[in-house]
């Protein structure tokens, strides 16, 4: 099973070219660009997959939703002026099992990975891009379109949630697109549990909906955890 990041620790410092970074930092929410985010995100909830499960609204996509606009989730990967960093950066800090051997304006040159979507273990950061677990277009049809702008962002850059953002290899993040469980599940059948259980809790904390072949995907796949 993949290496999954447990705690945010915070880099109060900007990373220098050449150094190794802890692979258990990240930044606060407070000290990026614009306006606080933090202020709009909801707390991550404590109750098992299953009792979460349970509350979520099983309803279906408004047919009259304006088509999802990647724009409409911010401009991009928010910039932390403390530790000199984007959110993608941070994520790649923060996901490698070992010290990431870091370049300059905080790009990690080479470092240790394992995508948790297929198992594939990689020193390359050139080999991952960051997904968002629940993708932001199936957000959008199931919720994040009657948000505001500012919480749209804040879920497009969480950091508080470790599973919100995952390094994975190119070509299983491109596999997945914005399917949901009921279409798309990591290759790596050991990761199908905590992969659920990610995207039960992510849906639960933002309030976003399911379909109905979704759920009863997600039950199928609990029953086996």
């Amino acid at each position: 099973m993949a290496a999954r990041r447990t705690a945010a620790a915070t880099v109060t410092a900007p990373i220098e070219a050449g150094d190794s970074v802890s692979s258990t930092s990240t930044a606060p929410a407070t000290t990026a660009t614009g306006p606080d985010l933090s202020l709009v995100l909801p707390p991550v909830p404590a109750a098992p997959a299953t009792a979460l499960l349970d509350r979520l609204v099983v309803a279906d996509v408004d047919p009259e939703l304006p088509d999802y606009r990647r724009d409409a989730f911010g401009s991009g990967w928010r910039y932390d002026r403390s530790s000199g960093c984007n959110v993608r950066e941070l994520v790649l800090v923060t996901e490698s099992r070992t010290p990431p051997i870091m370049g300059e304006r905080c790009k990690p040159l080479r470092g240790d990975w394992i995508s948790s979507y297929d198992g594939v273990a990689t020193d390359d950061p050139g080999d991952l891009e960051i997904d968002h677990m629940v993708p932001l277009a199936e957000a959008w049809r199931t919720g994040a379109a009657t948000w505001s702008a500012e919480r749209r962002e804040a879920f497009a850059n969480d950091l508080t949630d470790p599973a919100t953002l995952v390094a994975v290899t190119s070509r299983s993040n491109r596999s997945k697109g914005d399917s949901t469980p009921d279409r798309w599940l990591p290759s790596a059948v050991a990761d199908r549990c905590s992969y659920v259980e990610d995207w039960i809790r992510i849906k639960a904390r933002w309030g976003l909906s399911l379909g109905m072949a979704e759920k009863a995907t997600l039950v199928q796949v609990l029953s086996g955890c």
